[in-house]
């Protein structure tokens, strides 16, 4: 792909799973005038900046967002030496040409909505029942999702948490204690107490795969939202040490599912559109430091040398997500020093997509997976 220094486009707002196109906007010319050295700095200063900005205590004691995804998961899975599936050019291109042919060629890098907002309690955080918001006009109440040991059951779900901006209002809630994770799609906090249109946990979420069982879940593929977003702490250390979770415009089918995913809300019958579950990987071989990316996006590309992305959703541009929510408690500017002068819809402009290979749908796959 062209390398762009400018370019004119209308900037896409964050968008994600189930979310409308974007309606148009004025036109904004972006020119990076920063060098890659500066932004650099910039992004190293993140480590030693804001730190210091309380704004208030949370109602109950919180603990260190601590990536509780360990080896057994797909989300760390070294793709290095991974072989290459017999389609990847025909797949890599389709994905190509839906980053550029929207939204100036740039995919997006959601910050302010459609992104997994994140809260680790600790063992006292008080449990809550949430309601199930028929959202989805269902004809039933799915099994084993309230009552007893249900998925929306004694959530330790703190007070005063915020769901992401946007339609989807993710909300992630990890309890190192239980080593459990929920994620929750579209919740909302009323009168009579949280509810959420869909979601799950994962019980000993450490040792897991990496996905919810049954059906459950907040993304359409089944596979942790959460566990795929660029964490706060990626970039306070210099390093994504996991894969990285990509929504696209046009997934495969809803019956072409790939392994890790579990279910899909895909309707492209092209014979070359890349299923849900997909994972991808940068060619081993590109120099990233010859690439002319913002620091952040270098950070991306690094990590999808050795852990690639992994198609989790269908979306209404071509994006990854950044963590927010409990992070951002006592720094709420992180992301905005993080991206420096470039704003959130060209923090990938220049990434290599069409140097991307599609990985071996098999490869690291358990004799006794969960077969979709």
């Amino acid at each position: 792909m062209d390398q762009k220094v400018e370019t004119t486009r209308s900037p896409p707002p964050p968008v994600g799973p189930g979310a409308r196109p974007p309606g148009h906007r004025p036109a904004v010319r972006l020119v990076i005038v920063a060098s890659t050295v500066v932004l650099a700095l910039v992004v190293a200063l993140v480590v030693h900046a804001g730190r210091e900005r309380p704004s208030g205590p949370p109602s109950v004691p919180r603990v260190a967002a601590d990536y509780p995804f360990g080896p057994t998961s797909v989300w760390r899975t070294d793709l290095t030496a991974a072989p290459v599936d017999p389609a990847s050019a025909p797949m890599v291109a389709d994905l190509a040409k839906q980053v550029t042919d929207h939204y100036g060629g740039v995919a997006a890098f959601n910050v302010d909505g459609y992104t997994s907002s994140w809260y680790t309690v600790g063992a006292d955080q008080a449990p809550v029942d949430v309601g199930f918001d028929n959202c989805q006009k269902k004809k039933w109440t799915p099994d084993g999702l309230l009552g007893a040991g249900g998925q929306f059951t004694d959530v330790p779900l703190p007070e005063d948490a915020a769901p992401s901006a946007g339609s989807d209002g993710q909300l992630t809630v990890y309890s190192p204690s239980q080593d459990r994770l929920w994620e929750l799609w579209r919740v909302r906090k009323t009168d009579a107490g949280w509810t959420a249109c869909w979601g799950g946990r994962i019980d000993r979420v450490s040792s897991s795969a990496g996905w919810f069982e049954d059906g459950f879940g907040a993304s359409a593929s089944g596979l942790a939202m959460s566990a795929g977003t660029v964490w706060v702490d990626d970039v306070r250390r210099g390093e994504i040490n996991h894969a990285l979770g990509l929504a696209i415009l046009s997934p495969a089918d809803w019956q072409r599912v790939r392994w890790p995913a579990q279910r899909s809300d895909g309707n492209n019958t092209d014979d070359h559109a890349l299923p849900e579950g997909t994972r991808l990987r940068l060619d081993p071989t590109v120099d990233v430091a010859s690439l002319r990316l913002t620091p952040l996006a270098s950070l991306v590309a690094r990590a999808a040398q050795r852990y690639g992305f992994i198609v989790t959703d269908q979306a209404g541009a071509v994006n990854i997500g950044a963590q927010t929510g409990q992070p951002l408690e006592e720094d709420p500017d992180f992301w905005k020093r993080a991206m420096g002068v470039v704003p959130s819809y060209s923090v990938l402009a220049g990434f290599p997509w069409d140097r991307l290979q599609v990985v071996e749908e098999n490869f690291g796959r358990p004799v006794r997976a969960t077969v979709p």
